[in-house]
């Protein structure tokens, strides 16, 4: 079982986030617990390679592992998360 780790920057964009939308955030916090056994990861290129998205409908939570710990430092809009 992983350690499910979020920066001080992405709670804040976790709290910015409608009620709806954190719920489903939520869901995929306790998902990645159970890395690397979760579906639907997809591997970052170019200059975020090293690191992996997840999506929940329009979001997506982006995030880089370090031995036993996930660490989430992106959640956003799909269209805005990458930048």
């Amino acid at each position: 079982m992983a350690n499910v780790l979020i920066t001080p920057a992405a709670q804040q964009e976790f709290q910015d986030l409608p009620l709806p939308i954190q719920r489903r955030v939520r869901d995929v916090f306790a998902r990645l617990q159970h890395w690397p056994n979760v579906s639907g990861v997809k591997a970052l290129t170019g200059k975020l390679a090293g690191n992996f998205r997840i999506r929940t409908g329009d979001y997506r939570v982006v995030f880089r592992v370090d031995g036993a710990t996930v660490i989430v430092w992106k959640i956003g809009y799909r269209g805005d998360v990458y930048d």
